[in-house]
């Protein structure tokens, strides 16, 4: 008979069986073991229209892991900042959660500014970061974990398709940051191996607002697509106009690669139909993990929510995080970094593994296409994964990026 029963039976006040059970919590929640993990997003500022779902699904992904035990025996406990989509604020927060919170690891960063911000944190600390939305490569830190795209598996391809299914007169506009500039450097040297033409190259503040400007240019050189590389709620401003000054996909199509199906709800359908973006990952992949993922996700957050695919890279890295940890018997960062090395899972978006040599997952690559239904549906993919090549050494093209 177990210590509950034994109080149950032997004490009639009701007063004292309560403070029985009170003294008995407390002393199970002192010998429970914790283990704390950052997770550092924003949840205000310009940023927080794609942030705050890859948030939800590392959420989720922590929930279930505590369902069945937690890792190594340990409950997850969740430390959450906000980056303020501010790069300063994301490396302060991310010193804080290093010093001050103890945790094992962090899970966060959307743009690249914020994650360059917060890699010279980890390093300094040697800590772990676990960064899930794809980026513009020419990196590979021992202190991060990379869950989303590097060039090769979303820009190099998509350019390809572009190229070969639209034109190669190419009109790049970004947001004036690091990944924008980098990912058309790429770009215009990939345009130039396919004897492709660059008709025009702007930037923008990540909080720019009005656009009407660049679109009068656009519509006057009249180029076979476009190539997007605006981020956050720029992208609202910059489909409204668009879709006012009565450009459609049918006219110039888009391609972007940092819209997915939370800009399209936010965006509207109507505004973003027809239009092309790239990732790995959508609502509709169809795997049998992805429908139980995407009704899972549902139940939890409501049936308006969009996943996309940075959630869902979100989500498979607290997984693999959690996985690393199991196997290698420890929370210890290097231990772990070792352990990671070759780690396979069957994600949503089908089979990933983490490449050793640089930390960043063998992916298949999705062209996906926005349809009236507001759903992004898959019209060309890889016939299996690609390797992570993040300095694309094995495009002859690339030499000197």
């Amino acid at each position: 008979m177990n210590k509950g029963k034994l109080i149950f039976i032997r004490l009639s006040s009701v007063l004292v069986l309560a403070a029985s059970f009170f003294l008995l919590s407390s002393c199970n929640k002192k010998q429970e073991k914790v283990v704390k993990i950052g997770l550092l997003h924003s949840t205000t500022g310009s940023m927080a229209i794609s942030e705050e779902i890859v948030l939800q699904a590392e959420l989720l992904a922590v929930k279930e892991l505590n369902a069945v035990g937690g890792v190594l025996g340990h409950k997850i406990e969740v430390i959450q900042e906000n980056g303020e989509s501010n790069p300063a604020v994301f490396a302060e927060k991310a010193r804080k959660l290093i010093e001050e919170d103890k945790v094992a690891t962090i899970f966060g960063c959307w743009t690249s500014d914020s994650r360059k911000a917060v890699k010279t944190v980890v390093e300094e600390h040697y800590s772990l970061l676990w960064y899930p939305v794809q980026y513009e490569g020419m990196e590979a830190s021992p202190n991060i974990m990379y869950t989303g795209a590097c060039p090769n598996q979303q820009v190099v391809p998509a350019i390809n398709y572009c190229a070969e299914t639209y034109g190669k007169r190419m009109f790049l506009i970004g947001s004036d940051y690091v990944f924008p500039q980098i990912a058309n450097n790429i770009i215009k040297a990939q345009l130039e191996y396919l004897d492709g033409d660059c008709v025009g190259e702007v930037y923008f503040p990540m909080e720019e607002n009005n656009f009407h400007t660049i679109i009068k240019q656009i519509k006057e050189i009249n180029p076979d697509i476009i190539i997007n590389t605006l981020n956050g709620e720029s992208n609202v401003y910059f489909f409204n106009q668009l879709y006012e000054a009565g450009i459609s996909a049918d006219d110039i199509p888009v391609m972007s690669f940092s819209i997915a199906e939370n800009e399209v709800n936010h965006i509207g359908v109507e505004k973003l139909e027809g239009h092309l973006v790239s990732w790995n990952y959508y609502e509709t992949t169809d795997t049998n993990k992805n429908h139980r993922f995407v009704d899972t996700f549902k139940n939890e957050y409501g049936t308006e929510e969009k996943v996309d695919d940075p959630a869902e890279a979100g989500y498979i890295a607290v997984i693999l995080w959690a996985a690393a940890c199991e196997k290698a018997g420890s929370f210890d960062v290097e231990a772990v970094r070792i352990a990671a090395k070759g780690l396979s899972y069957i994600a949503p978006e089908g089979l990933v593994t983490i490449e050793g040599s640089n930390q960043h997952l063998n992916k298949i690559v999705r062209i996906g296409k926005v349809f009236p239904n507001g759903q992004i549906y898959e019209i060309w993919s890889t016939k299996s994964t690609v390797r992570p090549d993040p300095y694309l050494s094995t495009y002859d093209w690339a030499r000197g990026l």
